[in-house]
C-alpha cells in the first residue's frame, strides 16, 4: 500500500553556520562595537544576548536575515519571552522545532478525514505516515496539507509504493 510520510526537519548544519556568520558580522559592525550581543548555539536552543532591547531587535533581525539566506525555514523558531540580566543586558530564548508536534499531528490526521480523499492518516512518533490504495490519492493528500498548514514549516517524504 503506497504511503509517505509528513515530517518537519531543520537543517542544524545550516542553523551552524547562521550563528556563525551573524556572530562574524556583530563582531565587525560598528554600531555594536563594545557590546556583549551574541547569539549561542546548543542542541535545539539558541540564546541570543544584548545589551537591551533595540540591539536585541537588531540581532533578531540579522540573525533571521543568515537564516533564510541558508535556506533555514523561520517558522521552525519559536521565541521565548525577553528576560532581563544583571544591569540592562538581556537575553531571548529561541526553540528549534523540529518534528510534527502532537497537536499539529492530530490536527493533520482529522483534516485528512474531513477531507474525504482516501486516505488514512496515523500518528508516528513526531511525523504522520498517510497510506492510501492510489498514488494520486497521496498526491491530493499532499497538496491539502501544503493549502491547510501554513503556520509550521512541513516535508513530505520516505515516499513508499
Amino acid at each position: 500500500m503506497p504511503s509517505f510520510d509528513i515530517i518537519s526537519e531543520v537543517n542544524q548544519v545550516e542553523v551552524r553556520n547562521a550563528v556563525d556568520q551573524a556572530n562574524r558580522e556583530i563582531s565587525t559592525r560598528f554600531d555594536f562595537k563594545g557590546s556583549d550581543s551574541r547569539v549561542e548555539h546548543k542542541d535545539k536552543e539558541l540564546t541570543l544576548y544584548a545589551d537591551d532591547d533595540f540591539k536585541l531587535k537588531q540581532v533578531t533581525d540579522l540573525f533571521i536575515g543568515k537564516l533564510t539566506r541558508r535556506g533555514v525555514d523561520v517558522r521552525s523558531l519559536k521565541f521565548g519571552n525577553t528576560e532581563k540580566m544583571s544591569g540592562d543586558k538581556v537575553k531571548q530564548l529561541v526553540t528549534i522545532r523540529v518534528g510534527v508536534e502532537q497537536e499539529l499531528a492530530k490536527k493533520i490526521v482529522k483534516q485528512l478525514k474531513e477531507s474525504k480523499i482516501k486516505v488514512q492518516g496515523s500518528i508516528q512518533g513526531d511525523a504522520v505516515r498517510v497510506s492510501g490504495a492510489k498514488k494520486d490519492d497521496l498526491q491530493n493528500a499532499i497538496a491539502w496539507v501544503k493549502k491547510s498548514i501554513t503556520d509550521f514549516p512541513l516535508q513530505f517524504g520516505n515516499f513508499r509504493d
